[in-house]
Order: C-alpha cells, then sequence, then structure tokens
C-alpha cells in the first residue's frame, strides 16, 4: 500500500525494487535522469493506466515469455537478477527502460511520434486496438532508432501488421494465436535484409496463423457483415483516405445503407429488387457493396435509388471517394450490390497490402523440413495388420488430419504421433482398440462422458488417457482431440 492506502501498481512496485536500497545520491540521479523523464513522456493519467502493460511488452521482448498481468513484477525482478542484467549494472537496465519506454510511448500515446508516416501509421493500429504486437514493434523501434532500420521499411512493416490483423479479423481466423505470432516473429529475422525477412516470416506462417491471401480476403470482404463490425469508423476511414493528401475527417459522416434497412421496403424498392427483394435484402444489406458514407443520411431516408442518386446532395454530387461511381449507376440490385463489392475489395488488397515475394526469395525462408529420424511405418505396428484395427485407426487418421493443413503424422516405434508444432496426440496400437494420449493436462480436458483416465505422472505427451474401441466412439473422441489441437494453436508453447 500507498501512503494514501491504495494498493502499488507494478509500476510503483518495480521503482522502488530498482531504487530502494541505492546510495541517496545514485538514487536521486537515475530518478531524475532516467525514471521522472519517463513519467513525463507517459503522462500522468497515461503512466498510471498504461506502464504496466508497457513493462509486459518490454520483459516479452527481453525474456522471450509474456508475463501474466498480475505478474509483471515478479516477472522483472526474475530479469533483474540474471547474470547479464546483473553485470551491465543497474544503472544500464534503468537507461534501457527508459529507451523502450519512449518506443512504446510514440507508438501507443497520440501525438509522441514525429515522423509523419510512422504516426499515421501507428494512429490506424490503435484504432485497431493491436496492443499484442507491441512485442515485435519495440524490437523494430529499438533497431529503428539505432539506425539498423529505415523509417520508410520500418512503417512499411507497420503497415504489414496492420493488414495481417486486419485481414484475419475479415476473414474470422481467431486471434488467440497471435500473442505468439507476433511474440516470436523477430527471432528469426534476418537483419542484414530486414523489410524482406519480415514479409518473408509473415508469408511462411503456418496456416493457423496464416496472412490471409488477397483471394481470401477479397472473398471475406465482400460478404461479411461490415456494419455490425468492430471498429467499422476505422474501415470507412482507411478505405475513403487511401492516397489522399487532403484527409477527410470521416467522424463528420454517418455510415448510409443504400438499399435501406427498413424491412418494410417501399414498392419502389422492391420492383427494383425484384421477386426475390426480402433474400437480396437480408443477403447484402450490411455488406460492403451496400455501405457508404454521407451527410445527409437523414434527407436520404428510405427514399428510392433515384431520389437518393440525384437529388442535392445526393451520390451524383458526393465528393466522397466512397461514393464514386454511384451516380452512374441506374439501378440498385443484387448485381449492382456485387459489382460495388468486387471494386471496393480490389482497392482493399492495395489498402491493407500483402508482403510480396518472389518465389525463389521466399524459397529461402520457408522451414526446412526436418528429416524422420524414424524409419518406422504403418507395417512395424503389427495390431494394425488385422482388418478390423487397420479400419478403425485409419478412420480416426483421417478425422485428425483433416483438422488442419498443417498437422503431420509420424510413425515411432511404439506409438503414431499427430503433431502442429508439437504433439497434440498420440495413438498406441493394440490388439482390440487404439489407446490415445491426448496432450493435456487431464484438468483441462472438458470430457462430459469422464472416459479419460488420469495418467500424469508417466511422463508421455499428455496426462490424459483414452480408449477407442469402435467407430461409435470416434465423434465424441475427436471433440476431446480437437480440443488438444486448438489449446496447441491457441496458446503455443512457450515464447
Amino acid at each position: 500500500m500507498n501512503s494514501t492506502g491504495k494498493e502499488l501498481s507494478q509500476a510503483d512496485l518495480i521503482r522502488n525494487y530498482i531504487l530502494m536500497g541505492l546510495e541517496p545520491a545514485m538514487q536521486t540521479r537515475l530518478y531524475e535522469d532516467y525514471w521522472r523523464p519517463m513519467e513525463l513522456d507517459f503522462g500522468q493519467e497515461a503512466y498510471g493506466n498504461q506502464f504496466d502493460s508497457f513493462m509486459r511488452h518490454y520483459l516479452t521482448v527481453r525474456t522471450g515469455e509474456i508475463p501474466r498481468e498480475r505478474e509483471v513484477y515478479e516477472a522483472f525482478k526474475d530479469h533483474a537478477r540474471t547474470k547479464p542484467v546483473q553485470e551491465a549494472g543497474i544503472e544500464t537496465l534503468v537507461k534501457e527502460i527508459r529507451s523502450f519506454a519512449s518506443f512504446y510511448c510514440a507508438m501507443a500515446i497520440p501525438g509522441r511520434e514525429t515522423n509523419a508516416a510512422l504516426s499515421a501509421a501507428f494512429h490506424d493500429l490503435r484504432e485497431l486496438k493491436v496492443e499484442v504486437a507491441y512485442p515485435f514493434l519495440l524490437e523494430l523501434y529499438y533497431d529503428y532508432a539505432g539506425g539498423r532500420l529505415s523509417s520508410a521499411d520500418f512503417s512499411s512493416a507497420v503497415r504489414f501488421v496492420e493488414a495481417y490483423v486486419f485481414r484475419r479479423a475479415i476473414c474470422s481466423i481467431p486471434t488467440n494465436s497471435m500473442n505468439k505470432t507476433f511474440g516470436t516473429l523477430g527471432k528469426a529475422l534476418k537483419k542484414d535484409r530486414y523489410l524482406e525477412s519480415i514479409q518473408g516470416q509473415f508469408l511462411t506462417l503456418p496456416s493457423y496463423r496464416r496472412f490471409p491471401s488477397d483471394e481470401e480476403f477479397r472473398r471475406d470482404l465482400r460478404t461479411r457483415d461490415l456494419y455490425n463490425f468492430p471498429r467499422r469508423s476505422y474501415w470507412l476511414r482507411r478505405f475513403e483516405n487511401h492516397d489522399r493528401k487532403e484527409r477527410v475527417a470521416v467522424d463528420e459522416y454517418t455510415i448510409e445503407h443504400i438499399l435501406p434497412q427498413n424491412p418494410k421496403l417501399s414498392a419502389a424498392w422492391r420492383q427494383m429488387l425484384g421477386s426475390e427483394w426480402q433474400r437480396v435484402q437480408e443477403q447484402w444489406l450490411h455488406t460492403l457493396g451496400n455501405l457508404t458514407l454521407t451527410g445527409y443520411n437523414a434527407e436520404y431516408s428510405d427514399r428510392p435509388f433515384i431520389e437518393k442518386r440525384d437529388m442535392h446532395g445526393g451520390f451524383k454530387q458526393s465528393p466522397l471517394k466512397l461514393n464514386a461511381g454511384l451516380g452512374a449507376v441506374s439501378c440498385w440490385d443484387e448485381s449492382a450490390i456485387e459489382n460495388r463489392a468486387t471494386r471496393l475489395a480490389d482497392l482493399a488488397v492495395a489498402v491493407w497490402p500483402a508482403p510480396k515475394l518472389d518465389a525463389a526469395t521466399l524459397a529461402t525462408y520457408q522451414p526446412a523440413k526436418v528429416a524422420q529420424a524414424s524409419e518406422y511405418s504403418i507395417d512395424n505396428h503389427p495390431h494394425l495388420r488385422s482388418d478390423s484395427m487397420r479400419r478403425l485407426f485409419e478412420a480416426f487418421r483421417k478425422e485428425v488430419l483433416a483438422l488442419d493443413p498443417c498437422v503431420s503424422e509420424e510413425f515411432l516405434k511404439k506409438y503414431v504421433a499427430y503433431k502442429a508444432e508439437t504433439n497434440f496426440v498420440d495413438v498406441y496400437p493394440q490388439a482390440k482398440r487404439l489407446k490415445l494420449v491426448i496432450g493435456m493436462k487431464f484438468a483441462d480436458v472438458n470430457d462430459p462422458n469422464r472416459l479419460c483416465k488420469d495418467i500424469t505422472g508417466r511422463r508421455l505427451n499428455g496426462d490424459a488417457e483414452i480408449e477407442l474401441n469402435s467407430l461409435g466412439e470416434l465423434s465424441y473422441i475427436m471433440r476431446l482431440v480437437r480440443q488438444s489441437f486448438e489449446r496447441q494453436m491457441i496458446e503455443g508453447n512457450h515464447l
């Protein structure tokens, strides 16, 4: 507790840990030269709210592991006690923290970055709420500040991060694995070809962490509900201001459904949409092709399209890029919505660009295929020679390999391993059943039928064992296997 009775923050604890016990003169100098300027960089409100987050990201960069939010202080103490840090001395540590804090403030606090391109890129990341990428970006900023990464390449790298996060959101790819992605991305960079290396790493991420392709992004962007999409003002602003020097204040406009939301459409709208007007409205109402910006939302109301197009302030007169071409459209039906969606989706590929490397260069970043140390095959498992067990095994392996293209199969002497990054299920063939070891802690398995056996302590690749005796049990057992696979995809291994 501090003097007011309030619980000390992680920042308070870390500051006290660093400064307490030092000679008074040293304590005063370190505080005035490094810690106080850092507090001023954050500002009073941001320091109280954001320093703990900053320190968590800093420790991720320096230790390779993400501390739990309530354990940042303990993680810092562990880091400060390591031999390299102690040998370098307390002033070196505080000086580095102060430098990294300035990098964090430039990214996380509006108005702190002086480079215009970087400032704009950081603004867009903040609006997307991509804090999970800060460990990676802190490492890049460190190299940018040290002259090892140019401002242009740094700005491009930030834009790739933005595109990666936004594309994955549009394509409904779970975000849980991104902490591992960004926590490890910097480790394999070839910094003598910095930007190329960043692109290579993004393009070779495994499928569950992939950078969505242009084709995948276009396809899903055309049909996604973007009206109810979180932070919809973000994507509208990015579309409208792409390649603009004269920026449009998107917040001054309102979002407009060209085809109205009113389920009781007028006769004119029904006639324009055709006999399937209800399906068309339901399918396309909140999608890219039917959404735009206007300052005349109240005037447009539910008017027929031709009136919206030709009225004062209508689509024909609109200066907004998002409304380009609407003045030349004579009929707003399903085909017109799809055509506009296709045009805007093509533009989106440029607004949120994917990395591009030629095939030869990209090949140098492909992970090396690890040669199989084992020469075992299915024929080395005698229990799988019987027709019944072979059928059961083949049905199981088909289901497991279909979970994701990244899943691999390896035959070993006593069992068959199924891996993503590591084993998530191992199969031990027996005479009348398949014994499976689920790669999870027993307590973490959601097993409502209570068929799993606790084998904690047996030093296998998991603590839960279950038997597959017949095809009728396969569906339930695959629910357990899928838990193990998805847990690995979400959490990954230690950074």
